[in-house]
């Protein structure tokens, strides 16, 4: 059998590991993939690819994102 390392952007992490790679907890990366902003696959548990979550951290830059549901762009503090 020919085992052959897939490239790094397909490593698949777990939601755990996500949430490690983000600097959140698991309940919200379960937020994130159920309201539609990371895909994932379900391997016996939820996985996500590693690309999946770099695309996410470029498609989020300058939005709020506490509410998965209600997505806001971020406001300049320049006025505070």
């Amino acid at each position: 059998m020919d085992l052959r390392l897939e490239p790094l952007e397909n490593t698949l992490y777990t939601v755990d590991e996500v949430a490690t790679v983000i600097k959140t907890n698991t309940n919200y990366v379960y937020s994130l993939i159920k309201a539609g902003h990371l895909q994932a696959l379900k391997l016996g548990r939820l996985k996500v690819r590693k690309s999946e979550v770099e695309r996410f951290l470029k498609e989020a830059q300058g939005y709020d994102y506490t509410d998965p549901y209600n997505i806001k762009e971020l406001e300049s503090e320049e006025g505070n």
